[in-house]
């Protein structure tokens, strides 16, 4: 449920019967309201009493923190994500970016969520502290994933795609800080850098 919350597959505001859960995930009654009151806890859905549940809608105050909580995060492990990759661990990397690049053209937002996940957890499972992991993993469960918030065109999912090659090809670089900065921008949004003339190598 919290996998297809974030998915977009209820939308921010979408009430949720829970008859209709129960059948979905083939849940008992009272298998649902424990995971219901779970994902409340996890502030991904919204009890109100006496009508239900909603799917929570995250203010733009909470969101804009909570980026930038896993920018100070995500940034921190770069160089141990960097110290620890090993050659198998990059070419894993590589892979699950084709995976994420293949979906792309074949696959359904579920499927582009799941890719992606899989990419970060591998590349966030490099990091020395699993602590910071943790609490990375906790605030990414926070609310509505990159489909919801992020994929709005095609051009923004094409991007996404195009950081998660840069940032195996910074890692098997062993470049801590072009990894820092290409995760900072993944993180913002932050449209791509136009190549400089020193890019181009003129």
């Amino acid at each position: 449920m919290a996998r297809d919350i974030q998915a977009g597959v209820f939308a921010p505001g979408m009430w949720l019967k829970q008859i209709d859960l129960e059948t979905r995930y083939e849940a008992k009654r009272m298998e649902v309201r424990r995971a219901l009151d779970q994902l409340a806890l996890k502030r991904l859905v919204r009890h109100v009493p006496n009508r239900g549940y909603h799917v929570h809608t995250p203010d733009n105050r909470q969101a804009e923190e909570v980026r930038e909580v896993r920018l100070i995060l995500e940034t921190a492990a770069a160089g141990s994500v960097v110290a620890n990759a090993t050659a198998a661990d990059i070419a894993a990397l590589r892979a699950l970016a084709q995976r994420f690049a293949d979906l792309i053209l074949e696959g359904t937002l579920l499927d582009l969520y799941e890719a992606n996940i899989a990419f970060h957890a591998k590349l966030l499972a490099l990091g020395s502290n699993r602590e910071l992991i943790n609490i990375v993993w906790e605030l990414r469960g926070r609310g509505p994933s990159a489909p919801v918030t992020q994929w709005k065109t095609r051009a923004r999912i094409e991007q996404s795609n195009r950081e998660h090659f840069h940032m195996v090809e910074a890692i098997a670089a062993g470049d801590a800080d072009a990894l820092r900065r290409l995760t900072a921008d993944h993180i913002l949004q932050t449209e791509e850098r136009q190549p400089t003339q020193r890019d181009d190598g003129a």
